[in-house]
């Protein structure tokens, strides 16, 4: 399995998650994030909760299986880029297994990689 993290414009945030929704990537997190990239927004300032960042970011995490990864990512950077600088990042990981919490199945022992 593959975890992606992704560090989005909020105004980019609906068509990627309406993209990877239209190619059957259904399960995400979503998260409001500030972040301190070298990238700096025009007027850019801290916010009130925290005095070290400068730009509003949403955070998609996706955990797929590896072979869906590539596809994932394409559509991320696809959807997710414009013309302006400091567009964001995608990290990718690999998910070593996933625990189900009501039942405790592992999900790599029902999905061979």
């Amino acid at each position: 399995m593959k975890e992606i993290k992704a560090f989005i414009k909020p105004n980019r945030i609906q068509r990627v998650i309406e993209a990877l929704t239209d190619k059957g990537f259904k399960s995400m997190t979503l998260s409001q994030a500030e972040g301190t990239g070298a990238f700096k927004s025009k007027g850019a300032r801290p916010s009130l909760d925290f005095h070290v960042t400068d730009s509003p970011v949403v955070k998609l995490e996706l955990v797929c299986q590896k072979g869906e990864a590539q596809a994932a990512i394409e559509i991320i950077l696809a959807n997710a880029k414009t013309e302006g600088p400091g567009d964001g990042i995608v990290y990718i990981a690999t998910i070593e297994d996933a625990i189900q919490i009501k039942t405790g199945a592992s999900l790599k022992r029902n999905n061979k990689e």
